[in-house]
């Protein structure tokens, strides 16, 4: 596909897949984790991830990690690996599906089994519909929907030769909610939260097999810095702000008592039911929302974030987002939309 002028970092990548089965870069072994579940993790390299990766290391699990970057892999392996954790990494993109079944295939190789598959791989971007570049929107639907399709599809084979085993999907309160500026973010999670539910469905029978959805709020991770950006604005996450870490214990906790759906940060989790009862004063209130917290000052270039190929130099689990000016900042700014949205609702 030819490189859009408005977007000049679309010629980097042009999204298309590659056939090659991922390898094996690094194998840490350690007696702490010897004997613990097996619990292969996509999009292990940042953010929700990775702070599940360190989790699930101090849990006692034997781990496989996967994501685009091998040098982020070997970095996170080896920080699981100094919690005791038993370590494979595998570099795989989750939007091709060769990449994703041969990824299942090296942890039944390295450890025997899987036990727990966390599919937290996801991408992100903020611009209008109309001024989303066609390839980003694709890119991410092939990442945070299809990818998690390739993942259930794979695993699941195993989980039935096995008889057992939990399926953790990391939705958003985007799988609930919706706002503008980020159409293929909320397009994919949508669907994933709808995929979740049928797979459970059909999996009735399995009284062993379990599927379930995790849908964090508004978290402290890279993703922000991460993302696409063709709003011509600095971007900032809706406050509140939650810690990775409290999410990655949540996703342990499911791992051990698996529930159908999990959502994380009370605050905006109230607004599922103003969404789904009171929709006409949802849509009066989001536009300003995201127009004064989300979308701030400043003149940046368009730009596709990592959407196409990852930034190991970024990769991390937090975002700094939870520094005291920037939640004061927050605070503040939901006062006044607040403030607006009552005016709007007496007019």
């Amino acid at each position: 596909m030819p490189a859009n002028p408005r977007h000049p970092d679309t010629a980097a990548h042009d999204g298309r897949k590659h056939d090659a089965a991922p390898t094996i870069s690094v194998g840490i072994t350690s007696p702490g984790g010897a004997t613990g579940a097996v619990v292969v993790i996509t999009g292990a390299s940042s953010g929700i991830g990775r702070a599940a990766a360190h989790a699930f290391a101090r849990d006692g699990a034997r781990l496989v990690l996967a994501a685009r970057s091998e040098d982020s892999l070997q970095e996170v392996g080896a920080e699981c690996a100094a919690r005791g954790a038993a370590t494979i990494t595998v570099p795989t993109d989750v939007s091709d599906a060769v990449q994703v079944t041969a990824l299942m295939r090296s942890a039944r190789e390295a450890f025997g089994r899987v036990d727990v598959c966390v599919a937290a791989a996801s991408v992100y971007s903020y611009g209008t519909f109309q001024d989303t570049p066609p390839e980003v929107f694709q890119r991410i639907i092939e990442v945070n929907l299809l990818g998690v399709i390739h993942t259930a599809r794979a695993v699941l084979a195993h989980f039935r030769d096995q008889g057992r085993g939990t399926l953790i999907v990391i939705g958003s309160v985007y799988s609930r909610l919706t706002s503008p500026y980020v159409s293929p973010y909320v397009t994919s999670k949508y669907g994933l939260l709808g995929f979740t539910e049928v797979l459970r469905q059909e999996l009735r029978e399995a009284d062993d097999i379990h599927v379930c959805a995790v849908l964090p709020a508004t978290i402290d991770t890279p993703i922000y810095q991460h993302a696409a950006n063709y709003t011509g604005k600095r971007v900032h996450p809706l406050p509140p702000v939650v810690s990775a870490h409290r999410v990655a214990r949540a996703i342990v906790r499911v791992a051990h008592r698996p529930r159908p759906v999990t959502v994380i940060g009370r605050t905006q989790r109230m607004l599922i039911p103003v969404h789904d009862f009171s929709p006409r004063l949802y849509d009066r209130c989001i536009t300003p929302v995201m127009n004064v917290l989300a979308l701030r000052h400043g003149t940046v270039p368009a730009s596709n974030g990592t959407v196409f190929a990852p930034r190991p130099a970024t990769n991390q689990i937090t975002g700094n987002w939870r520094s005291t000016p920037i939640r004061a900042l927050g605070a503040i700014g939901a006062i006044l939309v607040g403030w607006s949205c009552a005016r709007r609702g007496r007019h």
